[in-house]
């Protein structure tokens, strides 16, 4: 999520101008840079080392759905059940926590969206649900991370919420603990296999900042599946961003794999969107017991490769409505690779961005295809 200073509220006027906007706007920009084939793609739709471009869709951008605007998209994860992709809408004023869901992402249409309800049936809202993370499970429910308190909640297809994960204390906003509001749990993905969960931390907690003022570790709850049904706390996994990124989001890979989405902005300049692979995530050292991860040996960390730099894709004729190093560049939040997708080692990548409901960013859905370690 980007800072409060970058969010800014819906007013009526910018509504009515948005419905207005949906009425007589001409079809949605898009574009395709063709399909895969086998190997590797064409190196003209290269985005970095093992990562390549396939297209985009506006397509969503400022839809209204029955009278509400479709924004503030964060997060991205398949939904078997419905044969769709669902994004949740992150705290902003005057939204409930809501999933919308959209179909084929070369041209997404919205097939629906859920509202979600603390278990007395009332909803959340900006008040108290920051929603920036979602994973489907196996049995169906969503996962979801809020950057409130912050919280991993667990929700049935009605959209009730059922049971929490743990956070540990120092997890919690300051003064409750060591997290920065606004900079907590954004990433949230589970294991192909349903039996790992990750919840990665956005910034840094005070506690680990080094003593040189380096503030580039983040923790990364990892959770294993239980008898029960529920998910235990077993490890934390420490990893380091490129200085001034934030973790935007993950996505895990194989057995013990994890994509993450590095990202940054710089006003008047645009935005840094990176996708790194930390292939043994799983497997990292568990640094729980480490008080201080920012004067911790390197060695703890998890081992990152750079796969994806946006900036370096061609742009194929996206345009932006602010500064940005590549047109196709945006706030992207979101992440999720598509199921079934891998070919001879290449998988497809989907990208989603938040556009804070402001008309100098795009709601922009981003098809990648990329090598994964």
């Amino acid at each position: 999520m980007l800072p409060r200073s970058r969010r800014r509220a819906r007013t009526a006027a910018v509504t009515a101008t948005l419905l207005l906007a949906s009425l007589t706007a001409l079809p949605a920009a898009s574009a395709q840079a063709g399909t895969a084939g086998r190997g590797n793609p064409p190196a003209s739709r290269a985005c970095g080392s093992a990562g390549w471009v396939v297209g985009y869709s506006d397509a969503l951008n400022k839809l209204a759905v029955d009278g509400d605007t479709v924004g503030g998209l964060s997060a991205l994860s398949y939904d078997p059940r419905r044969h769709a992709y669902g994004a949740i809408v992150d705290h902003t004023t005057g939204e409930l926590a809501k999933i919308w869901f959209f179909d084929d992402p070369a041209e997404p249409h919205v097939v629906g969206s859920l509202v979600l309800r603390k278990p007395d049936g009332t909803a959340y809202d900006e008040s108290d649900f920051d929603g920036e993370g979602l994973t489907v499970l196996d049995n169906g429910n969503y996962l979801v991370s809020s950057e409130t308190e912050p919280s991993v909640r667990e929700f049935d297809r009605q959209g009730i919420e059922q049971l929490g994960l743990r956070i540990p204390a120092r997890f919690l906003v300051a003064p409750a603990g060591q997290a920065t509001s606004n900079a907590t749990l954004e990433g949230l993905s589970v294991s192909p296999d349903g039996r790992t969960v990750y919840a990665a931390m956005e910034g840094v907690l005070s506690g680990d900042i080094s003593s040189t003022g380096d503030a580039n570790d983040r923790r990364i709850l990892v959770y294993r599946a239980n008898h029960k049904h529920g998910y235990d706390l077993v490890r934390e996994v420490g990893y380091r961003v490129d200085p001034g990124n934030r973790i935007s989001e993950v996505a895990a890979y194989g057995s013990h794999g994890l994509l993450v989405l590095e990202a940054a902005f710089t006003a008047g300049v645009g935005n840094t969107i990176r996708v790194y692979a930390a292939p043994h995530a799983l497997h990292s050292p568990d640094v729980t017991g480490v008080a201080d991860l920012g004067n911790a040996p390197g060695s703890l960390l998890a081992k990152k490769k750079l796969l994806v730099d946006v900036a370096q894709c061609p742009s194929l004729g996206a345009t932006a409505p602010e500064p940005q190093p590549n047109p196709i560049l945006d706030n992207y939040e979101g992440m999720t690779l598509v199921p079934g997708s891998s070919r001879s080692g290449v998988n497809e990548l989907l990208l989603i961005s938040d556009d804070n409901f402001s008309t100098a960013q795009n709601t922009r859905l981003l098809r990648l295809q990329v090598k994964l370690p």
